[in-house]
């Protein structure tokens, strides 16, 4: 796989991790620069590494400051070892086992019971409701990253046509909720504060503790939403295992 250089800075991030950051920006190039340096380093880590997490546009190394040490010698720090070692591995063309991209269907209820922010979104945009509607399931947003919540997607990038800011002060927002803010919509896996506009609701389980790998999506997938009725989420909510039967192409 060829993979473009883009110029990055590294930092550390308190005294046991550094970031590796390509830019403070949403871009898909560079988000498949991150994945695959995320995929690298989880097949090959480096030595006395814990973890990597990838973000929109960087990722973060996160690593035992004794193991390292003892590495590093009396002479150099954990972090400037560390950062050596990292350095290494970027000069490199990543070689591994490419993990295939997939495409998940997400069911989402957009009525009125689900969707308390539609209907101020579509006022807002001079559209209809209907038309929000078919602008957020006309097309497969990329899951740029996790976070904030455990599970909680942010994908991109949404149609100008439906963008729109967060709120002023951030309200309650039941799990399942399908939200926009600015050019990205997400998902709350969890009952949580937010500010994003909600504009539905999906039966989907996001994130699942009893799970081996508890979120349903992860960095890189596609999400296809589809629109479904209050009646279809309550018979998917209420099945023993609510979400399962999600199509997933590979």
């Amino acid at each position: 796989m060829d993979i473009p250089a883009f110029p990055y800075h590294i930092f550390p991030l308190g005294d046991s991790a550094l970031t590796v950051d390509y830019g403070n920006c949403i871009d898909e190039a560079i988000n498949r620069e991150v994945i695959a340096r995320f995929i690298q380093l989880r097949q090959e880590p480096l030595h006395g590494m814990i973890e990597v997490v990838p973000a929109y546009s960087s990722f973060t190394v996160y690593y035992d400051v004794f193991s390292v040490k003892k590495k590093a010698g009396s002479d150099r720090t954990a972090f400037d070892w560390m950062q050596e070692k990292v350095k290494e591995r970027l000069a490199q063309t990543p070689d591994y086992e490419e993990e295939t991209e997939r495409i998940i269907h997400i069911p989402v209820c957009y009525e009125d019971e689900f969707a308390p922010d539609l209907r101020y979104l579509a006022a807002e945009k001079n559209i209809t409701v209907d038309s929000v509607i078919q602008i957020h399931t006309s097309k497969p947003y990329k899951v740029y990253m996790l976070g904030f919540l455990p599970g909680f997607t942010y994908m991109g990038e949404v149609d100008d046509r439906i963008k729109m800011p967060r709120k002023p002060q951030p309200v309650s927002i039941a799990a399942g909720s399908v939200g926009i803010a600015g050019r990205q919509t997400g998902i709350y896996p969890l009952a949580s504060p937010g500010g994003w506009q909600i504009i539905g609701s999906t039966p989907a389980v996001l994130f699942d503790v009893q799970k081996e790998l508890p979120a349903l999506l992860r960095a890189g997938d596609r999400v296809q939403f589809y629109s479904i009725t209050s009646n279809e989420f309550y018979k998917i909510q209420n099945s023993s295992l609510p979400g399962e039967n999600l199509g997933v192409e590979l």
